[in-house]
This record gives structure tokens, sequence and C-alpha cells, in this order.
């Protein structure tokens, strides 16, 4: 079939991210009361409004100052977002930034404060952060940058490169564990 060019339209940015939680009073507790982000919007509604498929929930927005929005669905079952078999615990999350490294502690501090385990912070070379997880289970990172954007310009420019580095190591790693299988 023949394709037609067409430039991709531009991505201002994250509107929302949305995950499903158990019982919506303990992400408005969490997000509003311990880090801070106001309660924005609640949909209410008995149908989904993509499928028309009948499931009764409350959608739930919390607003960050970038104007984005963190959101949960409560499906009013208590049951809550089940972590991959396949994937590490540590892999997915949401990354939310602050605005500096005292930030960055002052939240650690909040929230260790009020019973939350916190890991790091952590030193990524060019961010740092700190890592817990919120009442639903999701892993959420608080971080800052570190280096002046200069460096993250350069970084740009090496990225795609690095990449395909990437690939091309990840298919000898590939072939290396296929030679040592059994199944080989």
């Amino acid at each position: 079939m023949p394709t037609t060019a067409h430039a991709a339209p531009p991505v201002r940015g994250l509107h929302h991210f949305a995950w499903r939680c158990r019982d919506s009073e303990k992400p408005r507790h969490f997000y509003e009361d311990l880090l801070g982000l106001p309660l924005a919007h609640v949909i209410k509604s008995d149908h989904v409004p993509s499928t028309g498929e009948y499931c009764p929930y409350v959608h739930i927005f919390f607003r960050m100052r970038d104007g984005s929005y963190i959101a949960f669905f409560d499906l009013g079952d208590g049951i809550a977002a089940l972590p991959s078999p396949n994937t590490p615990a540590w892999v997915n999350h949401i990354a939310l930034r602050v605005d500096s490294v005292a930030d960055l502690l002052a939240a650690k501090a909040r929230l260790e404060g009020a019973g939350v385990e916190v890991l790091g912070v952590t030193d990524h070379h060019i961010i740092e952060s700190i890592y817990f997880f919120d009442p639903n289970g999701l892993r959420v990172e608080l971080t800052t940058p570190t280096v002046p954007q200069a460096e993250m310009e350069a970084h740009a420019l090496r990225a795609r490169a690095d990449l395909d580095a990437w690939t091309v190591r990840k298919a000898g790693l590939r072939a290396a564990a296929a030679k040592g299988s059994p199944n080989a």
C-alpha cells in the first residue's frame, strides 16, 4: 500500500498518566496531602466513553505545577493493579520532577515522616532521585536535574548512536545465551 508522508503532529507534553487504584481516598491522601498535588477533577460514570462498556468508575486527577496530571481509576471493586510478573519492580514507574536537590531532600523527609519507605537519594549523573511506592503499588520517582542544559543537549546528540550500540550488544548477548542454552 502506498504511504503518505506527513510530519508528526507536535506533542506538547504529558496531559495525564492514569493508573488503577483500589480505593480513591488512599491516592487522594497520598498525592494531595503528602506530595502537595491538588485534586483537580473527578469524573464519575457507569460506562467507559471509548468502548461503551458498562463499568462504574471514578477517575480522579491531581494537577502538577506544569499543568499535567497524574490520575487514577477506582472501579469500585477494591482490586489494585497487579505488577507485571515478567518485569522487575524497579522498571515500571512514573518520574516526577522537583526544582532542586533541597526540594528532593524535603520531600524525602516528609514522606519518611509519614511512614513511607524511601530509597535514595540516587545519583544518576544527570539527575538525582528518590524512589517509593504509592498506596496502589505504583513506583514513583521524584527527581531533579543536576547538570547544565548544555550537557543534556550533548547527550541528545549521542542518543541515537548510544541506542544503536545497545541494539548490537543486545543481539550479541542473546546469541551468547542461545549458544549456552540446552535448547540451542
